[in-house]
C-alpha cells in the first residue's frame, strides 16, 4: 500500500476514535453543567483552537491566491452554524441523563447515541433526492438495513422509543442537511478557507449555545470544574484536533477508505460506553448495530 494512503488511514482511524469516545465525554459532561453550555463551551473553545492553525496557513499562503468569496464565506458559515446548533444542541439534550430524568425522561446511552448519529450518512442520499440528485441501490439497501437496526436498537416490546433516542434521531436529521450545506459551499473552496468556514460556524454555534444557555441554565463555578475535563476533551481533541486529522488524512485517502474508516465511530462509542460508563447492550440490540453499520457503509460505497 502507498505510504501516503496508509498514514492517512492511521489519521482517519484517530479521527473515528476521537470522535466515538466524544460521545462517554457527552454524557458524564451532563452530570456537571447543562447540555447548551456544555456545547457553547466546547464550541468556543473549538474556535479559539483552530485559530493558531489558520494563521500559521495564511502566512504561508502566496498572497496572490484567490480566495473565496468573503460575503459567501460569512453567510455560508452562518447557514452552517445554526445547522450545527440544532443538530448538537438534539443530540446533547438527548445524552443528557440527569436532566432529562428530572422531567420523567429517559436519557439514551453513548454507544446508542453513536450509532444513531450515525444515520446521517443514510439520509444525506435520501436528502439529496430533493435536490435531483441521482442515488443507487446502495442507499436504498442501506436505508432499509439501518431502519430495522434502529428498530432492533432502540425500539422496545412495549413498541416505543425513549425520549433521547427521539432527539439524537432527530438531531441526525440536522447533521444530514450540515453535511450538505458543506457539499454546496465546499468546491473550489482551498485550505486556509476551509478553516476559516470552520471557524465561523462553531463561533456562530458557540454564541447560540451560550446566549440560551446563560439564560436557561444553571452555571455554577463548580459545575464547570466538575466538567473541565469533558469539555476540553470535546473542544479541543473532537472539535479541533480531530477536524484537523481529518483534513490531512482525506488530502491523500481513498474515498471508499475514509467512508469504511470514519464509519468506525459508531463502534467506538460502543466500546467507550462500555468501558467507561459500564453501558451493556442487549443481544438484539448488538445485532441492530451490525444491521446499522452495513446499512451505512452500503449507503457511503455504493451511492
Amino acid at each position: 500500500m502507498n505510504t501516503r494512503i496508509f498514514r492517512a488511514d492511521i489519521l482517519l482511524f484517530i479521527t473515528a476514535a476521537i470522535w466515538g469516545f466524544a460521545f462517554v465525554a457527552q454524557r458524564v459532561g451532563m452530570n456537571h453543567v447543562g447540555p447548551l453550555t456544555f456545547n457553547g463551551i466546547r464550541f468556543a473553545i473549538g474556535a479559539l483552537a483552530l485559530t493558531p492553525l489558520l494563521m500559521y496557513m495564511e502566512k504561508g499562503r502566496d498572497s496572490g491566491s484567490q480566495g473565496t468569496d468573503r460575503k459567501r464565506l460569512f453567510i455560508g458559515g452562518g447557514v452552517l452554524g445554526i445547522a450545527l446548533f440544532c443538530g448538537a444542541t438534539l443530540q446533547q439534550i438527548g445524552l443528557a441523563g440527569p436532566q432529562l430524568a428530572a422531567l420523567g425522561f429517559e436519557a439514551t446511552t453513548a454507544g446508542k447515541a453513536g450509532f444513531i448519529t450515525g444515520l446521517y450518512v443514510v439520509f444525506v442520499p435520501l436528502f439529496g433526492l430533493m435536490l435531483a440528485q441521482k442515488t443507487g441501490w446502495g442507499t436504498w439497501l442501506g436505508a432499509t438495513l439501518a431502519v430495522v437496526g434502529m428498530y432492533l436498537l432502540s425500539v422496545t416490546t412495549d413498541l416505543s422509543i425513549s425520549f433521547g433516542d427521539l432527539l439524537i434521531l432527530i438531531g441526525a436529521l440536522f447533521w444530514a442537511g450540515h453535511v450538505l450545506l458543506i457539499g454546496k459551499l465546499s468546491p473550489g473552496m482551498n485550505a486556509v478557507d476551509a478553516i476559516r468556514l470552520s471557524i465561523i460556524q462553531f463561533s456562530i454555534c458557540a454564541a447560540f449555545s451560550l446566549t440560551i444557555g446563560i439564560a436557561t441554565e444553571e452555571i455554577t463555578l463548580i459545575g464547570l470544574q466538575g466538567a473541565a475535563l469533558p469539555i476540553a476533551y470535546g473542544g479541543l481533541m473532537s472539535v479541533s484536533i480531530a477536524y484537523t486529522l481529518q483534513i490531512i488524512a482525506q488530502r491523500d485517502a481513498q474515498p471508499a477508505h475514509a467512508a469504511v474508516i470514519l464509519s468506525l465511530e459508531a463502534v467506538f462509542a460502543v466500546i467507550g460506553g462500555w468501558l467507561f460508563l459500564d453501558e451493556m447492550l442487549t443481544t438484539q440490540a448488538l445485532i441492530g448495530c451490525g444491521l446499522m453499520l452495513i446499512g451505512m457503509l452500503l449507503s457511503q460505497l455504493k451511492p
